[in-house]
């Protein structure tokens, strides 16, 4: 979340905290498209971690979840975050112990690693409308800049990966250029899940 001008990653509290309590479970569109089923634990990687938000969301149901973040300022802030998490106890630090967060390019790491999923959500293009982006998304761009290698990432993740890569796309933008098509989609509220099956 954003507190005047300022980045803060916070598992305890606000969104994140309500998402945990009351987000509906395996049928919100992000488990559905990482392939989330009752009872099956999965390796996920969330290669572009950013406040680890959806990586929290999937540990919170039942994924191991590695989080990689290459900006040291998003990184700080998440480990930070989880450290807070961990400290508070209760429900909230039990999820925190099935994240692990590295700090580095993933598509150098990715290779060393042996994920079930990849999810890939990096810097979306600049919208069509007009409309301001929330304070929070235009704080982050203005740490980590554009993702201008994502379509290499991509092709590491989809190299990697045993069964799926998850690309999380706004809703309106046409395919990342480069990209085989989808196998399918999920489509949310304002954003889409682009899945590749890749076994």
């Amino acid at each position: 979340m954003a507190t005047e001008g300022k980045l803060i990653c916070d598992f305890t509290g606000g969104a994140v905290a309500h998402r945990f309590r009351f987000g509906g479970g395996l049928g919100q569109a992000l488990p559905k498209a990482v392939g989330m089923k009752g009872g099956k634990s999965l390796l996920v990687v969330d290669a572009t971690a950013g406040l680890g938000r959806d990586a929290f969301l999937l540990a919170s149901l039942g994924a191991e979840v590695i989080l990689i973040e290459r900006s040291p300022v998003i990184h700080g802030l998440l480990d930070e975050g989880l450290a807070r998490a961990r400290e508070a106890g209760g429900d909230v630090a039990d999820v925190i112990n099935h994240m692990t967060l590295l700090h580095g390019d993933a598509r150098d790491l990715l290779p060393t690693l042996s994920p079930d999923v990849v999810l890939v959500d990096p810097m979306h293009p600049p919208r069509k409308k007009t409309a301001l982006v929330k304070n929070e998304m235009r704080l982050i761009r203005e740490i980590v800049g554009t993702d201008e290698d994502s379509i290499e990432l991509m092709n590491v993740a989809l190299a990697t990966a045993h069964k799926r890569v998850v690309l999380k796309w706004p809703k309106q933008a046409d395919p990342m250029e480069g990209l085989r098509r989808a196998s399918h989609q999920i489509v949310g509220k304002s954003t889409r899940y682009d899945v590749f099956m890749v076994s």
